[in-house]
Protein backbone atom coordinates (compact mmCIF):
# COMPACT_ATOMS: atom_id res chain seq x y z
CA UNK A 1 0.00 0.00 0.00
CA UNK A 2 1.25 3.16 -1.24
CA UNK A 3 1.84 5.67 1.83
CA UNK A 4 2.95 9.26 1.40
CA UNK A 5 4.60 11.03 3.86
CA UNK A 6 5.26 15.24 4.56
CA UNK A 7 8.95 15.28 6.12
CA UNK A 8 10.04 18.95 7.12
CA UNK A 9 12.58 19.64 9.93
CA UNK A 10 14.86 22.15 11.29
CA UNK A 11 16.88 20.03 13.52
CA UNK A 12 17.84 16.89 10.86
CA UNK A 13 19.05 15.00 13.37
CA UNK A 14 18.52 11.24 12.71
CA UNK A 15 16.05 12.20 9.44
CA UNK A 16 18.01 10.06 7.04
CA UNK A 17 18.04 6.93 8.32
CA UNK A 18 13.96 7.47 9.36
CA UNK A 19 13.16 8.44 6.24
CA UNK A 20 15.41 5.37 4.57
CA UNK A 21 13.42 2.95 6.42
CA UNK A 22 10.07 4.80 5.57
CA UNK A 23 10.93 4.18 2.25
CA UNK A 24 12.44 1.05 1.57
CA UNK A 25 10.66 -1.19 3.93
CA UNK A 26 7.02 0.57 4.03
CA UNK A 27 6.76 1.89 0.88
CA UNK A 28 6.27 5.69 1.61
CA UNK A 29 6.80 8.37 -1.35
CA UNK A 30 8.39 11.59 0.39
CA UNK A 31 7.37 15.09 0.18
CA UNK A 32 9.48 17.48 1.31
CA UNK A 33 10.54 21.15 0.97
CA UNK A 34 13.84 23.11 1.31
CA UNK A 35 17.14 21.95 2.95
CA UNK A 36 15.26 19.00 4.17
CA UNK A 37 14.53 17.92 0.71
CA UNK A 38 18.16 18.77 -0.38
CA UNK A 39 19.60 16.26 2.17
CA UNK A 40 17.57 13.76 1.24
CA UNK A 41 18.20 13.80 -2.15
CA UNK A 42 21.63 14.04 -1.26
CA UNK A 43 21.72 10.87 0.45
CA UNK A 44 20.02 8.77 -2.29
CA UNK A 45 16.16 9.19 -1.40
CA UNK A 46 13.53 10.01 -3.90
CA UNK A 47 12.28 13.43 -3.12
CA UNK A 48 9.21 15.57 -4.41
CA UNK A 49 9.61 19.15 -3.64
CA UNK A 50 6.11 20.50 -1.59
CA UNK A 51 6.37 23.22 -4.59
CA UNK A 52 6.39 20.87 -7.20
CA UNK A 53 3.50 19.23 -5.69
CA UNK A 54 1.65 21.90 -5.07
CA UNK A 55 2.05 23.50 -8.17
CA UNK A 56 2.56 26.77 -6.37
CA UNK A 57 6.36 28.33 -5.83
CA UNK A 58 8.08 28.79 -2.58
CA UNK A 59 7.91 32.96 -2.13
CA UNK A 60 8.20 35.86 0.46
CA UNK A 61 11.90 34.06 1.09
CA UNK A 62 10.40 30.93 1.98
CA UNK A 63 7.87 31.86 4.63
CA UNK A 64 4.91 30.95 2.15
CA UNK A 65 5.85 27.41 1.07
CA UNK A 66 3.51 24.32 2.74
CA UNK A 67 0.20 26.69 3.44
CA UNK A 68 -1.88 25.28 0.26
CA UNK A 69 -4.36 23.47 -0.16
CA UNK A 70 -3.12 20.52 -1.33
CA UNK A 71 -1.34 20.24 1.81
CA UNK A 72 -3.91 20.88 4.60
CA UNK A 73 -6.22 19.22 3.11
CA UNK A 74 -4.48 16.06 2.34
CA UNK A 75 -4.02 16.43 6.33
CA UNK A 76 -7.45 17.17 7.61
CA UNK A 77 -9.67 15.45 5.37
CA UNK A 78 -11.10 12.30 6.84
CA UNK A 79 -11.11 8.85 5.14
CA UNK A 80 -14.31 8.00 6.56
CA UNK A 81 -16.66 10.82 4.96
CA UNK A 82 -17.69 10.27 1.29
CA UNK A 83 -18.02 14.34 0.74
CA UNK A 84 -13.89 14.84 2.26
CA UNK A 85 -12.72 11.98 -0.21
CA UNK A 86 -14.97 13.50 -3.88
CA UNK A 87 -13.74 17.12 -2.22
CA UNK A 88 -10.35 15.53 -2.51
CA UNK A 89 -10.41 13.73 -5.78
CA UNK A 90 -11.74 16.54 -7.43
CA UNK A 91 -8.88 18.96 -6.31
CA UNK A 92 -6.12 16.48 -6.96
CA UNK A 93 -5.49 16.20 -3.23
CA UNK A 94 -3.64 13.10 -2.10
CA UNK A 95 -3.95 11.33 1.63
CA UNK A 96 -1.03 12.52 3.71
CA UNK A 97 -0.50 9.81 6.07
CA UNK A 98 2.14 11.37 8.43
CA UNK A 99 4.28 14.22 8.85
CA UNK A 100 7.32 15.09 10.20
CA UNK A 101 8.26 18.57 11.37
CA UNK A 102 10.07 19.59 14.20
CA UNK A 103 10.01 23.72 14.37
CA UNK A 104 12.20 26.73 13.54
CA UNK A 105 14.63 26.60 16.73
CA UNK A 106 12.79 29.82 18.01
CA UNK A 107 13.34 29.50 21.81
CA UNK A 108 17.64 28.65 21.54
CA UNK A 109 17.37 32.08 18.86
CA UNK A 110 16.56 34.30 21.61
CA UNK A 111 18.29 32.67 24.11
CA UNK A 112 21.59 34.18 21.99
CA UNK A 113 22.51 37.55 23.58
CA UNK A 114 22.98 38.98 20.30
CA UNK A 115 20.18 38.65 18.97
CA UNK A 116 17.61 41.39 17.52
CA UNK A 117 14.25 41.50 17.07
CA UNK A 118 14.15 41.31 13.54
CA UNK A 119 15.83 37.86 13.85
CA UNK A 120 13.64 36.68 16.20
CA UNK A 121 10.84 37.17 14.26
CA UNK A 122 11.82 35.41 10.84
CA UNK A 123 12.59 32.84 13.87
CA UNK A 124 8.89 32.20 14.19
CA UNK A 125 7.55 29.15 12.15
CA UNK A 126 4.26 29.87 10.63
CA UNK A 127 3.88 26.55 8.27
CA UNK A 128 5.67 24.13 11.00
CA UNK A 129 2.73 24.68 13.81
CA UNK A 130 0.16 24.52 11.05
CA UNK A 131 0.65 21.21 9.90
CA UNK A 132 1.23 19.76 13.09
CA UNK A 133 -2.12 20.57 14.44
CA UNK A 134 -4.00 20.11 11.09
CA UNK A 135 -2.00 16.65 11.58
CA UNK A 136 -2.89 15.88 15.03
CA UNK A 137 -6.80 17.25 14.63
CA UNK A 138 -6.89 13.96 12.07
CA UNK A 139 -4.80 11.99 14.32
CA UNK A 140 -7.66 9.04 13.55
CA UNK A 141 -6.05 8.70 9.86
CA UNK A 142 -2.58 10.52 10.03
CA UNK A 143 0.31 10.07 12.19
CA UNK A 144 2.45 13.27 13.22
CA UNK A 145 5.79 13.16 14.93
CA UNK A 146 7.72 16.64 16.43
CA UNK A 147 9.85 14.71 18.16
CA UNK A 148 13.27 12.99 17.15
CA UNK A 149 13.00 10.65 19.91
CA UNK A 150 9.86 9.30 18.44
CA UNK A 151 11.32 7.95 14.98
CA UNK A 152 12.00 4.44 16.46
CA UNK A 153 8.93 4.35 17.89
CA UNK A 154 6.79 4.94 15.16
CA UNK A 155 8.93 2.62 13.14
CA UNK A 156 8.25 -0.11 15.59
CA UNK A 157 4.44 0.78 15.59
CA UNK A 158 4.57 -0.06 11.66
CA UNK A 159 6.65 -3.13 12.26
CA UNK A 160 3.67 -4.11 14.86
CA UNK A 161 1.51 -4.45 11.95
CA UNK A 162 -1.44 -3.99 14.56
CA UNK A 163 -3.76 -0.93 13.66
CA UNK A 164 -4.70 -0.94 17.21
CA UNK A 165 -1.30 -0.29 17.65
CA UNK A 166 -0.57 2.47 15.52
CA UNK A 167 -4.23 4.20 16.36
CA UNK A 168 -3.27 4.57 19.78
CA UNK A 169 0.23 5.88 19.54
CA UNK A 170 -1.51 8.49 17.06
CA UNK A 171 -2.80 9.56 19.78
CA UNK A 172 -0.15 9.81 21.92
CA UNK A 173 1.92 11.71 18.88
CA UNK A 174 -1.11 14.05 19.02
CA UNK A 175 -1.33 14.90 22.32
CA UNK A 176 2.47 15.49 22.07
CA UNK A 177 2.24 18.01 19.14
CA UNK A 178 -0.80 20.57 20.80
CA UNK A 179 1.26 20.78 24.22
CA UNK A 180 4.53 21.32 21.78
CA UNK A 181 2.88 24.22 19.92
CA UNK A 182 1.33 25.43 23.45
CA UNK A 183 4.91 25.74 24.49
CA UNK A 184 6.09 27.26 21.34
CA UNK A 185 3.32 30.03 21.52
CA UNK A 186 3.98 30.46 24.75
CA UNK A 187 7.46 31.60 24.50
CA UNK A 188 6.37 33.50 21.27
CA UNK A 189 4.23 35.73 23.11
CA UNK A 190 6.62 36.46 26.05
CA UNK A 191 9.50 37.30 24.26
CA UNK A 192 6.84 40.15 22.39
CA UNK A 193 5.68 40.98 25.61
CA UNK A 194 9.05 42.15 26.79
CA UNK A 195 9.54 43.60 23.88
CA UNK A 196 6.71 45.58 23.93
CA UNK A 197 7.52 46.73 27.64
CA UNK A 198 11.07 47.49 27.26
CA UNK A 199 9.99 50.17 24.34
CA UNK A 200 7.37 51.43 26.24
CA UNK A 201 4.73 49.99 23.79
CA UNK A 202 2.26 48.65 25.79
CA UNK A 203 0.74 50.89 28.80
CA UNK A 204 -1.31 49.28 31.30
CA UNK A 205 -1.11 47.75 34.88
CA UNK A 206 0.02 44.22 33.52
CA UNK A 207 3.33 45.79 31.93
CA UNK A 208 3.84 48.10 34.69
CA UNK A 209 3.75 45.62 37.67
CA UNK A 210 4.60 42.52 34.80
CA UNK A 211 1.93 40.66 36.23
CA UNK A 212 0.49 39.26 33.06
CA UNK A 213 -3.43 39.06 32.13
CA UNK A 214 -3.24 35.46 31.28
CA UNK A 215 -0.45 33.05 33.11
CA UNK A 216 -0.12 30.25 30.84
CA UNK A 217 2.38 27.07 32.06
CA UNK A 218 3.90 24.61 29.82
CA UNK A 219 6.21 22.92 31.46
CA UNK A 220 8.15 19.58 30.76
CA UNK A 221 8.31 16.55 33.54
CA UNK A 222 11.59 15.98 34.31
CA UNK A 223 11.32 13.10 36.87
CA UNK A 224 8.48 11.01 38.35
CA UNK A 225 9.44 11.22 42.35
CA UNK A 226 8.72 8.13 44.62
CA UNK A 227 5.54 9.73 46.17
CA UNK A 228 4.13 13.04 47.45
CA UNK A 229 4.82 14.53 50.91
CA UNK A 230 3.53 10.81 52.53
CA UNK A 231 3.85 7.69 50.53
CA UNK A 232 -0.57 7.57 49.78
CA UNK A 233 0.29 10.97 47.28
CA UNK A 234 1.69 10.66 43.92
CA UNK A 235 4.01 13.25 42.65
CA UNK A 236 5.98 14.63 39.88
CA UNK A 237 8.85 17.10 39.40
CA UNK A 238 8.81 19.63 36.45
CA UNK A 239 11.16 22.30 35.01
CA UNK A 240 15.03 22.50 35.46
CA UNK A 241 15.34 21.76 39.44
CA UNK A 242 18.61 19.71 37.97
CA UNK A 243 19.89 22.37 35.92
CA UNK A 244 20.40 24.74 39.24
CA UNK A 245 21.48 21.73 41.75
CA UNK A 246 23.95 18.59 40.85
CA UNK A 247 23.45 15.45 43.20
CA UNK A 248 26.99 14.14 43.97
CA UNK A 249 25.89 11.64 46.10
CA UNK A 250 23.11 10.12 48.32
CA UNK A 251 19.06 8.45 48.34
CA UNK A 252 17.13 9.83 44.95
CA UNK A 253 15.34 13.15 46.36
CA UNK A 254 12.33 12.83 47.48
CA UNK A 255 9.06 15.63 47.38
CA UNK A 256 9.58 17.11 50.37
CA UNK A 257 13.40 17.03 49.74
CA UNK A 258 12.92 19.87 46.58
CA UNK A 259 10.65 21.97 48.95
CA UNK A 260 13.33 21.70 51.78
CA UNK A 261 16.28 22.62 48.99
CA UNK A 262 14.40 25.04 47.41
CA UNK A 263 13.76 27.06 50.94
CA UNK A 264 17.23 26.62 52.25
CA UNK A 265 18.51 27.82 48.62
CA UNK A 266 16.47 31.22 49.04
CA UNK A 267 17.94 31.96 52.62
CA UNK A 268 21.46 31.45 51.95
CA UNK A 269 21.31 33.70 49.26
CA UNK A 270 20.95 36.45 52.30
CA UNK A 271 24.35 36.09 53.42
CA UNK A 272 27.77 37.35 52.07
CA UNK A 273 30.05 36.22 54.94
CA UNK A 274 30.50 32.38 55.69
CA UNK A 275 27.14 31.42 56.72
CA UNK A 276 25.54 28.31 58.20
CA UNK A 277 21.66 27.52 58.05
CA UNK A 278 19.79 24.72 59.25
CA UNK A 279 16.28 24.27 58.37
CA UNK A 280 13.27 21.74 59.05
CA UNK A 281 10.26 21.60 56.90
CA UNK A 282 11.55 24.30 55.48
CA UNK A 283 11.81 26.85 58.49
CA UNK A 284 15.25 27.49 59.52
CA UNK A 285 16.08 26.29 62.97
CA UNK A 286 19.37 27.77 63.52
CA UNK A 287 21.22 30.27 61.44
CA UNK A 288 24.61 31.87 62.04
CA UNK A 289 27.33 33.73 60.35
CA UNK A 290 31.14 34.51 61.12
CA UNK A 291 34.85 34.13 59.75
CA UNK A 292 34.22 30.10 58.39
CA UNK A 293 31.74 28.21 58.69
CA UNK A 294 33.00 25.80 61.60
CA UNK A 295 32.60 28.56 63.90
CA UNK A 296 29.21 29.53 62.16
CA UNK A 297 28.14 26.12 62.37
CA UNK A 298 28.68 26.00 66.12
CA UNK A 299 26.68 29.09 66.84
CA UNK A 300 23.71 27.93 64.37
CA UNK A 301 23.73 24.34 65.91
CA UNK A 302 23.94 25.56 69.39
CA UNK A 303 20.22 27.31 68.87
CA UNK A 304 18.87 23.99 68.50
CA UNK A 305 19.77 20.73 68.79
CA UNK A 306 17.26 18.17 68.40
CA UNK A 307 15.23 19.94 65.52
CA UNK A 308 18.23 19.39 63.12
CA UNK A 309 18.24 15.68 63.14
CA UNK A 310 17.18 14.53 59.45
CA UNK A 311 17.12 18.30 58.37
CA UNK A 312 18.95 20.42 55.78
CA UNK A 313 22.03 22.11 56.25
CA UNK A 314 23.01 24.62 53.93
CA UNK A 315 26.21 26.95 53.59
CA UNK A 316 28.10 29.61 51.28
CA UNK A 317 31.04 28.01 51.24
CA UNK A 318 33.10 25.30 50.03
CA UNK A 319 32.96 22.44 52.68
CA UNK A 320 36.06 21.01 53.37
CA UNK A 321 37.50 18.55 55.31
CA UNK A 322 37.18 20.21 58.64
CA UNK A 323 33.48 21.12 58.30
CA UNK A 324 32.34 17.91 57.03
CA UNK A 325 34.26 16.32 60.43
CA UNK A 326 32.00 18.54 62.09
CA UNK A 327 28.76 17.26 61.08
CA UNK A 328 28.99 14.13 59.67
CA UNK A 329 28.25 12.71 63.13
CA UNK A 330 24.62 14.30 63.15
CA UNK A 331 21.83 13.05 60.54
CA UNK A 332 21.10 15.07 58.05
CA UNK A 333 18.75 14.73 54.61
CA UNK A 334 20.60 16.85 52.69
CA UNK A 335 23.84 19.24 52.50
CA UNK A 336 23.91 21.97 49.93
CA UNK A 337 27.14 23.88 48.90
CA UNK A 338 28.48 25.80 46.12
CA UNK A 339 31.25 22.82 46.40
CA UNK A 340 32.84 20.06 47.86
CA UNK A 341 36.54 19.39 48.48
CA UNK A 342 37.43 15.67 47.68
CA UNK A 343 38.59 15.22 51.19
CA UNK A 344 35.11 16.28 52.39
CA UNK A 345 33.41 14.18 50.13
CA UNK A 346 35.42 11.35 51.06
CA UNK A 347 34.30 11.46 54.88
CA UNK A 348 30.06 11.83 53.72
CA UNK A 349 30.47 8.86 51.33
CA UNK A 350 30.78 6.90 54.46
CA UNK A 351 27.09 7.66 54.96
CA UNK A 352 25.77 7.04 51.43
CA UNK A 353 22.15 7.72 52.20
CA UNK A 354 23.31 11.70 52.76
CA UNK A 355 22.27 14.03 49.53
CA UNK A 356 25.45 16.10 48.82
CA UNK A 357 23.96 18.75 46.23
CA UNK A 358 25.97 21.69 45.00
CA UNK A 359 24.12 25.11 44.22
CA UNK A 360 25.33 25.75 40.67
CA UNK A 361 25.21 29.61 41.68
CA UNK A 362 22.49 30.70 39.03
CA UNK A 363 18.72 31.06 39.52
CA UNK A 364 16.70 30.39 36.41
CA UNK A 365 14.22 33.89 35.89
CA UNK A 366 10.91 32.07 37.11
CA UNK A 367 12.96 31.86 40.53
CA UNK A 368 11.44 35.67 40.86
CA UNK A 369 8.03 34.77 41.04
CA UNK A 370 5.73 32.17 43.48
CA UNK A 371 3.04 29.75 41.64
CA UNK A 372 0.50 28.38 44.16
CA UNK A 373 -2.18 26.56 43.65
CA UNK A 374 -5.66 27.31 44.98
CA UNK A 375 -9.36 26.40 44.62
CA UNK A 376 -10.55 26.90 40.88
CA UNK A 377 -7.35 28.66 39.95
CA UNK A 378 -4.24 29.85 41.48
CA UNK A 379 -2.03 32.68 42.55
CA UNK A 380 0.92 34.38 40.98
CA UNK A 381 3.47 36.62 43.23
CA UNK A 382 6.73 38.64 43.19
CA UNK A 383 8.82 36.11 45.23
CA UNK A 384 9.87 38.32 48.39
CA UNK A 385 13.53 38.59 46.98
CA UNK A 386 14.22 42.16 48.44
CA UNK A 387 13.75 43.75 51.65
CA UNK A 388 14.53 47.36 53.31
CA UNK A 389 18.17 48.25 53.72
CA UNK A 390 18.93 49.64 57.24
CA UNK A 391 19.54 53.27 55.94
CA UNK A 392 15.84 53.39 55.11
CA UNK A 393 14.59 52.00 58.80
CA UNK A 394 13.30 54.34 61.08
CA UNK A 395 14.53 54.35 64.79
CA UNK A 396 11.19 55.17 66.71
CA UNK A 397 12.11 55.22 70.50
CA UNK A 398 14.17 57.58 72.18
CA UNK A 399 17.07 54.80 72.44
CA UNK A 400 18.92 54.21 69.76
CA UNK A 401 19.94 50.57 68.97
CA UNK A 402 24.05 50.01 70.04
CA UNK A 403 26.17 48.90 66.89
CA UNK A 404 26.05 44.89 68.42
CA UNK A 405 22.26 45.44 68.66
CA UNK A 406 21.69 47.07 65.13
CA UNK A 407 24.01 44.13 63.72
CA UNK A 408 21.49 41.22 65.72
CA UNK A 409 18.59 43.09 63.92
CA UNK A 410 20.41 43.21 60.33
CA UNK A 411 20.78 39.72 60.90
CA UNK A 412 18.13 38.61 62.47
CA UNK A 413 15.81 40.50 59.89
CA UNK A 414 17.35 38.42 57.29
CA UNK A 415 16.22 35.12 58.71
CA UNK A 416 12.77 36.20 59.77
CA UNK A 417 11.62 36.80 56.35
CA UNK A 418 12.06 32.85 55.60
CA UNK A 419 10.05 31.63 58.52
CA UNK A 420 6.25 30.76 58.26
CA UNK A 421 4.21 33.45 59.95
CA UNK A 422 3.76 34.46 62.52
CA UNK A 423 7.15 34.85 62.63
CA UNK A 424 9.88 35.46 65.93
CA UNK A 425 13.16 35.14 66.05
CA UNK A 426 15.68 36.49 68.59
CA UNK A 427 19.23 37.03 68.25
CA UNK A 428 22.36 38.19 69.23
CA UNK A 429 25.11 39.85 67.13
CA UNK A 430 25.29 37.45 63.91
CA UNK A 431 23.16 34.25 65.22
CA UNK A 432 19.82 32.90 66.27
CA UNK A 433 18.83 32.29 69.39
CA UNK A 434 15.16 31.45 69.63
CA UNK A 435 13.13 30.70 66.61
CA UNK A 436 9.45 30.59 66.83
CA UNK A 437 6.97 29.99 63.70
CA UNK A 438 4.01 29.25 62.15
CA UNK A 439 1.91 30.29 65.04
CA UNK A 440 -1.57 31.62 65.21
CA UNK A 441 -0.47 34.20 67.73
CA UNK A 442 2.81 36.41 67.31
CA UNK A 443 2.97 36.54 71.25
CA UNK A 444 2.77 32.26 71.03
CA UNK A 445 5.84 32.33 68.28
CA UNK A 446 7.61 34.61 70.78
CA UNK A 447 7.07 32.15 73.85
CA UNK A 448 8.05 29.70 71.51
CA UNK A 449 11.31 31.17 70.56
CA UNK A 450 12.11 32.26 74.44
CA UNK A 451 11.29 28.11 74.79
CA UNK A 452 13.60 27.08 72.56
CA UNK A 453 16.43 29.44 73.49
CA UNK A 454 16.11 28.15 77.19
CA UNK A 455 15.47 24.43 76.53
CA UNK A 456 19.34 25.35 74.08
CA UNK A 457 20.71 27.02 77.55
CA UNK A 458 21.07 30.33 75.56
CA UNK A 459 20.57 33.06 77.21
CA UNK A 460 18.49 36.07 75.43
CA UNK A 461 19.73 38.90 77.63
CA UNK A 462 21.08 41.91 75.50
CA UNK A 463 18.94 39.88 72.56
CA UNK A 464 17.41 41.41 69.47
CA UNK A 465 13.76 40.47 68.70
CA UNK A 466 12.93 40.41 65.25
CA UNK A 467 9.18 40.25 64.23
CA UNK A 468 8.09 39.62 60.55
CA UNK A 469 4.85 41.64 60.99
CA UNK A 470 3.82 44.59 63.37
CA UNK A 471 2.88 44.20 67.57
CA UNK A 472 -0.55 44.73 67.30
CA UNK A 473 -0.50 45.21 71.21
CA UNK A 474 2.03 46.04 73.77
CA UNK A 475 1.62 42.78 75.18
CA UNK A 476 4.34 40.93 72.65
CA UNK A 477 6.83 43.42 73.18
CA UNK A 478 6.40 43.23 76.56
CA UNK A 479 6.74 39.67 76.99
CA UNK A 480 10.18 40.45 74.82
CA UNK A 481 11.76 42.60 76.83
CA UNK A 482 11.23 40.39 80.15
CA UNK A 483 12.80 37.55 78.50
CA UNK A 484 15.65 39.98 78.06
CA UNK A 485 15.54 41.74 74.53
CA UNK A 486 16.64 44.87 74.69
CA UNK A 487 16.03 46.02 71.19
CA UNK A 488 13.16 45.64 68.76
CA UNK A 489 12.69 44.87 64.48
CA UNK A 490 9.66 45.05 62.74
CA UNK A 491 7.51 46.59 59.81
CA UNK A 492 5.36 49.05 62.21
CA UNK A 493 1.99 49.96 60.79
CA UNK A 494 -0.49 48.76 63.50
CA UNK A 495 -3.24 51.12 64.94
CA UNK A 496 -1.45 50.86 68.39
CA UNK A 497 2.08 51.91 67.07
CA UNK A 498 2.21 55.02 69.38
CA UNK A 499 1.27 52.73 72.75
CA UNK A 500 4.23 50.16 71.47
CA UNK A 501 6.44 52.60 71.07
CA UNK A 502 5.23 54.15 74.87
CA UNK A 503 6.15 50.91 76.12
CA UNK A 504 9.56 50.28 74.69
CA UNK A 505 10.67 53.88 75.65
CA UNK A 506 9.73 52.88 79.28
CA UNK A 507 11.51 49.89 79.02
CA UNK A 508 14.49 51.17 77.41
CA UNK A 509 14.43 49.90 74.40
CA UNK A 510 15.43 50.38 71.13
CA UNK A 511 12.76 50.23 68.43
CA UNK A 512 13.33 50.15 64.26
CA UNK A 513 10.40 50.51 62.25
CA UNK A 514 11.26 48.90 58.51
CA UNK A 515 8.36 49.97 56.63
CA UNK A 516 7.89 46.19 55.51
CA UNK A 517 6.86 43.38 56.77
CA UNK A 518 7.50 39.63 55.57
CA UNK A 519 4.47 37.54 55.81
CA UNK A 520 5.10 33.80 54.71
CA UNK A 521 2.29 31.72 54.72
Amino acid sequence: MKRLALISVSDKSGIVPFVKELVDRHNYTILSTGGTAKLLEEKGIATTEVSKYTEFPEMMEGRVKTLHPKIHGGLLARRDKEGHMEAAQKHAIEMIDLVVVNLYPFESTIAKPDTDYETAIENIDIGGPSMLRSAAKNHASVSVIVDADDYLVYLDALNNKDSDVLLKLRKQLALKVFKKTASYDKAISEYLAKQSVASNEIFNMSSISDIPDTYELSIKQSKVLRYGENPHQKAALYGDFFNCFEQLQGKELSFNNIIDITAATYLIGEFQKPTVAILKHTNPCGVASDVDLVTAWEKAFSTDRQAPFGGIIVVNQTVDKTFALKVSSIFFEVIIAPAFTNEARLIFAKKKNIRLMVAKGHLPSNSLREVRSVVGGLLLQDRDMTSTKPSDWKVVTKRQPTEIEMRSMVFGWKVVKHLKSNAIVYTSDEKTLGVGAGQMSRVDSSKIAVWKASEANLSLMGSAICSDAFFPFPDGLIAAAEAGATAVIQPGGSMRDAEVIEEANTRNLAMVFTGRRHFKH
